[in-house]
């Protein structure tokens, strides 16, 4: 068993192995939604949610029903389908009690199933033999990294709109550019803790 303290692991995973700046998972939505600081506030919290409770549900299939029967070769299948119910799950719960919220985020809602950085922390959380508290603090800091890195990102692009950006950066050259040294500035924080 990894004896990482979970609370270390939380603010690892928010800062150190931020899933966006520093494994570069879950990049499409992160590009794509970052027009607004409420959109891509919204989205993260859907990101964060989903994020905490697929990493519990799989840990404890993964765990509690894969190991003891030998099928551990099948976690990929068993990850997504568990992933792809719960966020289903999600975006009807959205749909009813936040139609606006469901109208904005649009196609990108139904798209957290296919997530990189959602599999992607549940299969960290295997790898690296994480237990149950640890695993709720390494995917509840993925996603609140996630979020920080989302907002952080369309703020600046909001602020962008309002500067003079060279005709051939506009759109998804500067994105890109700003990410990667939002990416940079996080690599400052390397030096407190590594989980990999």
């Amino acid at each position: 068993m990894n004896e990482l303290n979970p609370l270390v692991l939380f603010t690892a995973s928010i800062f150190t192995s931020n899933m966006i700046l520093a494994n570069f998972l879950g990049m499409c939505s992160f590009i794509a939604v970052s027009k607004d600081i409420k959109t891509s506030l919204g989205l993260g919290q859907a990101v964060t949610f989903v994020l905490t409770f697929t990493t519990v549900i799989n840990y404890l299939l993964y765990r509690h029903v894969l190991i003891p029967m030998n099928l551990e070769y099948l976690r990929y299948i068993v990850f997504i389908i568990s992933i792809a119910a719960f966020v289903q799950l999600v975006e009807m719960i959205v749909e009813r009690q936040l139609p606006v919220l469901h109208h904005a985020l649009g196609i990108f809602l139904p798209l957290i199933t296919v997530n990189c950085a959602i599999l992607g922390v549940s299969l960290f959380m295997v790898i690296r033999k994480y237990s149950l508290i640890q695993s709720l603090a390494f995917g509840f800091g993925s996603g609140v990294g996630w979020t920080m890195a989302i907002v952080a990102l369309a703020g600046l692009k909001k602020r962008l709109n309002e500067s003079r950006v060279p005709k051939g950066l506009k759109g998804a050259g500067i994105t890109l550019i700003i990410t990667g040294l939002m990416a940079l500035g996080f690599m400052g924080f390397s030096g407190m803790v590594q989980i990999s």
